[in-house]
């Protein structure tokens, strides 16, 4: 039973949301592996949450949908019931953790960060489906919990560093690809089917006749947000202090993001360029730019402290761990 509820939690991606706050404190120079790990509970609750909720809301549409009835809501192995009790005690968890953590500092706002950042995504849950682009909420609900992270190690927000609010920016920036493109991809065919108004369809995503059609502005929309993304992991060696200073260091890390930023188009490439919709193998594509698409920050944060960079394996570890042992895949998750 426990392998049906880390299924439902979504726990291939698990870690990388659990890092969320992480990032944000690191980016602050909190680099204490307890109040690193606190962090990273309150992230791993939180994204439990975000994804229950979401299939229980989503659960009318999906139910038809044979690609993902490995999902435990749609197989049957969990209730309705249980999974709201889940989402419910998930979502508990992390303001027990959060109040503790402002009880033992005495400071409180960032407890309303976490609040907004809440609500943030169960109004995403509640309107995707039927209003396009509300991934907005998402990417909203993802700055916020980075920035949460980041406010715990300090007294107000004026004290927040220019490189912890790139970060949260780029935190959102990704996600924003994930949802729009990477998350509206891999459902068009069930979204398209059951008429849900998700920002792909809008863009003109299309299953014809067995054929896949994706518009110029659908992909104009993923490789923009790409650009974006990789224009701005670059912003800080040039306008922030403490990365203006270039040594030979610095050449490694933009050698190593400029060979992400090769793999993540490519990768996205091959995903809008398939000739017909195949789930699975949309899935492969998806998670292997998934784990690419991560490392960009903790290399990044490698100016601050070269420990940051053991970050960008824990996602793509628990990635592949997760799917070996829920799955029996390697890089498509059945439930994704």
């Amino acid at each position: 039973m426990i392998r049906e509820y880390l299924k439902l939690a979504r726990s291939f991606n698990a870690i990388l949301t659990g890092i969320s706050p992480v990032m944000g404190a690191i980016a602050m120079e909190q680099y204490n592996i307890f109040t690193l790990l606190i962090l990273f509970l309150i992230g791993f609750f939180g994204h439990t949450f975000g994804f229950v909720f979401n299939d229980i809301i989503d659960y009318n549409i999906d139910k038809t949908s044979e690609e993902i009835s490995d999902r435990p809501l749609l197989s049957g192995t969990i209730s309705l019931r249980n999974a709201w009790i889940f989402a419910i005690i998930s979502l508990i968890i992390p303001f027990i953790i959060a109040f503790y953590i402002a009880y033992q500092s005495g400071i409180y706002f960032p407890i309303i960060l976490l609040v907004f950042s809440a609500l943030s995504i169960a109004l995403y849950d509640l309107i995707s489906k039927k209003i396009p682009f509300m991934d907005i909420f998402v990417a909203i609900g993802v700055f916020l919990f980075i920035m949460y992270g980041a406010s715990t190690q300090v007294s107000s927000l004026s004290e927040i560093t220019p490189i912890a609010w790139l970060v949260c920016i780029l935190g959102s920036v990704q996600v924003l690809f994930m949802q729009i493109v990477a998350g509206g991809f891999k459902d068009i065919e069930n979204d398209f089917k059951k008429g849900a108004r998700t920002g792909a369809i809008k863009l003109g995503v299309r299953i014809q006749d067995g054929k896949l059609r994706v518009s110029s502005a659908f992909q104009g929309v993923a490789f923009g947000i790409q650009f974006i993304d990789i224009v701005l992991v670059f912003l800080p060696y040039f306008i922030i202090k403490g990365f203006t200073k270039f040594t030979a260091f610095t050449y490694i890390q933009w050698l190593l993001l400029t060979i992400i930023a090769i793999l993540m188009f490519f990768l996205s490439y091959k995903l809008l360029h398939m000739e017909t919709f195949n789930r699975k193998t949309a899935r492969k594509y998806i998670g292997s730019h998934y784990m690419v698409n991560f490392c960009i920050v903790p290399i990044m944060l490698m100016s601050l402290n070269p420990w940051a960079g053991l970050l960008m394996f824990f996602p793509g570890l628990g990635f592949i761990l997760s799917n070996l042992i829920l799955h029996g895949t390697l890089l498509q998750p059945k439930t994704m």
